[in-house]
């Protein structure tokens, strides 16, 4: 597979830059009537050249300072910057920004070219590059290679191809298998006979022919019927690479530069974003509360705000801010991001996305987030699994806000996990599996025996607590979809105990004082009496002359122990009650019996003789059948 490099060209107007390019490929980047009519780069331009088993890719930008955006829209991908300074002017305003994008952008690596020295003579060429090194002396771009060039009569050419070349050798961009793919458009056309067409440079890859892509922020799907690298037709193109797709699915109207195509699932849209933010040196002044910033992701811009979170943030120095945007994109932690100010129009600054789905935070919450998320990638790992609390959260939400695929973003939970920094679960019905923080664990070991204790000291007599309340209870929220899984646990730990429907502590069982067995003795008597003409509880709380809810405890504390049956609607009979019909029924020799006889048999109304029934056939003494009622026990 040969290697690839994305280089990307900056610097002031009329310096150069086409020239050069065209001098190094043979390749016109102008494609505007307009830029060749007016002699300047309006829009990006496209290049390429190879050696041996290296693609190098040029992306033009525009040097006029009306145009830094469609210039942001081609910087966002590169991983060489070519530095244009012409002889004869040395270094400009948008020398100076372009050079700001590229630190903020941390492009990796960088080449000056001082072009035009065939118009003036050595001394000035040797200020110039004076001028340059001046320029980039503090800057991540200090001690670059300068190489003083001429387009016109080939001087210095050779010499700048080769370190070119050597750079682009360097940093050229590996295949990475543990990101979903993705490409920022920065065109998109109409072909006769192809149909849609889109460019950018692939960011993460790779992409081929057959590929479903999502089209973010649109929610469109496209399917790829045909790619193309530097004009060549492909199966596959991978990041890094100058990437021309021919789409079917979508319409044109339905895609624009700043739009990304990316795996389904791969990435989330967002307009909320944690990001750590560096304030330029030449800021006219300090960064405190909301500030109105043009936010320049990938080919992406968007009107947007940014709110600093850890004090005011200086000319030349860092913190952390929130930005809200007007209008989604697709983003991951560690995104590279600049900020521009609307008007008038300059760059402020920029940095790296730290949390693409931020949840605004306040008070103690917001000082643990910032420490988690400031940290490491691991680290931001932790902090969102703690986030997430009792309900979890799946590698699937990890690996969109890392920008991973899922068995990446798996592979790291597992390392977390065998550190004791997470515990994974599985998530149910093929969802692979949830992520839990050890002190979400605890929390919920914590405060289910509270939830029991706090319920049977309300309800001495009960013989548990549902479980669907006692799951209302210490599983609140989303936490509730993993029920099954705290519940074994805790079991497992002895915390609790589970009884079918009933949740119970251990080593507790309700106990009666003197006087409620008593209650209980004389009430089981009661319903014994009444046979098939019993009581309801408010009768005999009145005959005995007993609370009414000291009844209904003991009341149910029978029910539990099989002293008296509830059946269907609520209606209480004594147990042996119940075993006498069955043992009666036996006796009869019927096979099968309806209704009518079953009532004229025992001398019932329907009001008791339905429920009776219903019961009997929930024990197995009797199935329905049709009508009818068939005879099972004997």
């Amino acid at each position: 597979m040969p290697e690839r490099a994305i280089v990307g060209t900056a610097g002031h107007i009329d310096h150069g830059k086409t020239s050069l390019i065209r001098a190094l490929t043979g390749i016109d980047c102008d494609r505007w009537a307009e830029e060749k009519e007016r002699g300047i780069t309006i829009d990006l331009g496209f290049a390429h050249l190879s050696e041996g088993d290296l693609q190098i890719g040029f992306v033009d930008v525009p040097g006029h300072e009306r145009f830094v955006p469609n210039a942001l829209a081609g910087l966002g991908g590169i991983g060489v910057v070519l530095l244009v300074v012409a002889a004869d002017e040395g270094v400009k305003p948008q020398t100076r920004e372009h050079l700001d994008v590229c630190s903020l952008l941390e492009v990796p690596a960088s080449l000056v070219a001082v072009t035009k020295a065939d118009l003036v003579a050595p001394d000035l060429v040797e200020l110039a590059r004076l001028e340059v090194g001046e320029l980039l002396e503090g800057t991540p771009l200090a001690g670059s290679p300068v190489v003083a060039v001429s387009s016109v009569t080939g001087q210095g050419l050779p010499e700048l191809r080769r370190e070119l070349v050597e750079l682009a050798r360097r940093h050229a961009a590996a295949p990475d298998g543990d990101q979903p793919p993705r490409l920022p458009l920065d065109r998109a056309f109409h072909l006769r006979g192809l149909g849609v067409v889109v460019t950018g440079t692939l960011a993460a890859g790779p992409i081929g022919e057959g590929d479903t892509l999502h089209v973010s922020p649109v929610g469109a799907a496209a399917r790829v019927r045909g790619v193309q690298v530097h004009g060549e037709s492909r199966p596959v193109a991978w990041a890094g690479e100058r990437t021309a797709l021919q789409l079917t699915g979508v319409s044109l109207e339905e895609l624009a530069r700043g739009h990304q195509l990316v795996a389904p699932g791969g990435y989330r849209d967002t307009t909320c974003l944690l990001v750590r933010f560096r304030l330029l040196p030449g800021a006219p002044k300090p960064i405190a509360g909301h500030v109105p910033i043009r936010f320049h992701l990938l080919s992406s811009e968007v009107h947007g705000r940014l709110r600093p979170l850890t004090g005011p943030v200086e000319p030349g120095d860092e913190g952390i801010a929130e930005v809200r945007l007007a209008a989604p994109v697709a983003a991951a932690r560690g995104d590279r991001w600049v900020a521009r100010r609307p008007s008038p129009a300059a760059t402020l600054g920029g940095g790296r996305v730290l949390d693409p789905r931020w949840p605004r935070h306040r008070g103690g919450a917001l000082a643990r987030a910032l420490e988690g998320l400031a940290g490491d990638d691991a680290e931001a790992l932790r902090w969102w699994v703690e986030e997430a609390g009792e309900g979890g959260l799946d590698h699937a939400d990890l690996a969109r806000r890392l920008g991973l695929t899922e068995a990446a973003a798996e592979s790291w939970m597992k390392t977390l996990a065998a550190e004791g920094r997470a515990l994974g679960v599985p998530a149910g019905r093929g969802h692979g599996r949830l992520w839990l923080a050890p002190q979400a664990v605890r929390r919920v070991a914590e405060r289910a025996p509270k939830v029991l204790e706090e319920y049977f000291r309300a309800d001495r007599l009960a013989g548990g607590m549902p479980k669907a309340e006692a799951v209302e209870r210490i599983l609140p929220g989303r936490a509730s979809r993993l029920a099954p899984i705290y519940l074994e646990w805790l079991a497992a730990e002895k915390r609790i105990v589970v009884e079918g429907d009933k949740l119970d502590l251990p080593d507790r069982g309700p106990r009666l004082t003197g006087e409620e067995s008593e209650l209980a003795r004389t009430v089981t008597e009661r319903y014994r009496r009444g046979a098939l003409d019993p009581p309801s509880p408010a009768e005999v709380a009145r005959e005995l002359g007993a609370k009414p809810q000291i009844v209904e405890g003991v009341i149910r504390y029978l029910v539990e122990r099989g002293r008296l049956a509830r059946l269907p609607g609520g209606l209480l009979i004594a147990a042996e009650t119940v075993e006498e019909v069955a043992r009666e029924l036996g006796a009869t020799g019927w096979e099968r019996f309806t209704v009518p006889q079953f009532k004229e048999r025992f001398g019932l109304t329907r009001k008791w003789a339905i429920p009776l029934l219903e019961h009997l056939d929930s024990t197995g003494v009797t199935r329905r059948a049709g009508d009818e009622r068939l005879l099972l026990r004997r």
